[in-house]
């Protein structure tokens, strides 16, 4: 008999910590490979974590409502299989992704007695593997005290004390209060600054209702400010003639669904565009680590979408450029349809590189969204309108009616200047008045 530890998976970019809402198996229950054991929430998406193996739950280690961080061993299941420990250990190298956690345990291991404690008496954290080169380089605790970390939590990491190290040992004493940013291992941290505390106090009368914000609502208030604190917001607004696409829809739309078994909307087309001109200018599919630009390779689109209870969430589509118009229909269909259900699972909100949210769904002519980090940039889609305009013939000009619509575009003003961030949407604009209503799919 052995013992497999299920640990908490890695739940998407800058997803640290998980609540669990069910346990749906209870100890003593058999549990087969693939089988859900746990549902859990997080601010993005709500899904089950399965069992990476068969055999029986011997114990659960939280509670219903506790908060889990991505990582951590939720419950324990007996197994028939001898080299358990082996397979344990590969699970955990796809699952975790954080300070390496094979390095930190070897670390844990070779300090038999030393003089640097885990916790300081401030009640800072350090790992094992911060500890140990501290030992070997000498740093008092009152020296680790004074590096400012930049892990979660404010944790000193290895970069932390070996830049200390690096730099000779000079480093600023920590704020009284600090902002922290978390973000994903490809995400730069903002700058530690103090601050005070200005709220106005709110005053409630009798007839007033208190109503307590969801564990989603503040994860997602949190992420907004902390992307506001991250990037320097700049906007471009460029208005679009898609009467040709409108056309073309209302003259292929159901042959489309005969044909592919999908109904299309606007948004895979506008998806399209948006992938296509993303090849153009790549470095717009870019993150910001400290400073250094990581130029992404593949090109997957965010897509915000509804769920069930109004709050807003965004799957992403995977090498969205290499998808043509059927695909990707299919693919915006799913991930909507899915959304909605509460379907979505971890994996399909990962990795996104870019990010599109259609305000016009719910009649905004246009929106300044706030970036998805560590994405650098985000766009908006207007609704589309009958508007009276300009037409220029040969024979002179006249006003008729058109479709058109407002695209928005904002971006992180630290990496993406005026020139890129107008460009860009300039030439989504120009792919999408090129559109031939004439054309098959």
């Amino acid at each position: 008999m052995a013992r497999f530890e299920i640990k908490l998976p890695k739940m998407g970019e800058s997803v640290a910590e998980a609540t669990i809402t069910s346990w749906l198996k209870n100890v003593g229950d058999h549990i087969d490979m693939d089988e859900a054991i746990v549902e859990i929430a997080t601010d993005k998406v709500d899904s089950e974590v399965p069992s990476d193996v068969e055999g029986t739950l011997v114990e659960l280690l939280y509670d219903v409502d506790a908060v889990v961080n991505v990582g951590e061993t939720i419950a324990i299941i007996e197994t028939q299989e001898e080299n358990v420990e082996d397979k344990e250990e590969v699970f955990a190298d796809k699952e975790i992704i954080g300070e390496a956690a094979a390095i930190e345990n070897e670390a844990e291991n070779a300090i038999e007695t030393k003089s640097i404690s885990k916790v300081s008496e401030s009640g800072k954290f350090f790992s094992p593997l911060v500890r140990n080169i501290a030992e070997t380089e000498g740093v008092s605790m009152e020296e680790l005290e004074a590096i400012i970390g930049t892990g979660k939590d404010d944790r000193v990491t290895k970069n932390d004390i070996l830049s200390y190290i690096e730099s000779g040992r000079t480093a600023a004493k920590p704020v009284k209060e600090e902002i922290t940013v978390e973000v994903d291992v490809h995400q730069p941290k903002a700058e530690p600054k103090e601050i005070a505390k200005t709220a106005t106090p709110i005053s409630v009368s009798g007839e007033d209702e208190i109503i307590e914000m969801t564990r989603m609502g503040k994860l997602v208030a949190h992420h907004m400010v902390a992307s506001v604190q991250t990037s320097a917001h700049v906007q471009s607004f460029i208005e679009v003639d898609v009467t040709n696409i409108v056309k073309w829809r209302e003259q292929n739309k159901d042959k489309f669904l005969a044909r592919e078994g999908e109904k299309i909307t606007y948004t895979p087309i506008f998806m399209q565009a948006v992938a296509s001109t993303i090849k153009k200018f790549p470095m717009i599919n870019i993150s910001v680590d400290g400073d250094k630009i990581i130029k992404r390779k593949a090109i997957n689109l965010g897509m915000a979408a509804s769920l069930a209870d109004g709050n807003l969430i965004v799957p992403v589509i995977k090498n969205a450029d290499q998808l043509n118009l059927v695909g990707m229909t299919k693919a915006v269909n799913d991930l909507a349809g899915r959304a909605r259900k509460g379907q979505l699972k971890p994996d399909d909100i990962q990795g996104g590189t870019y990010t599109v949210t259609n305000v016009g769904s719910f009649g905004s002519v246009f929106g300044t969204p706030i970036i998805n980090q560590p994405q650098v940039a985000i766009l908006a889609l207007g609704a589309v309108r009958k508007v009276p305009a300009v037409i220029e013939t040969p024979d002179g000009d006249f006003i008729g009616i058109r479709h058109k619509m407002f695209i928005s575009h904002s971006y992180d003003h630290r990496v993406v200047n005026g020139a890129m961030g107008g460009m860009f949407i300039k030439a989504i604009k120009e792919n999408l008045e090129a559109w031939d209503a004439k054309a098959d799919f």
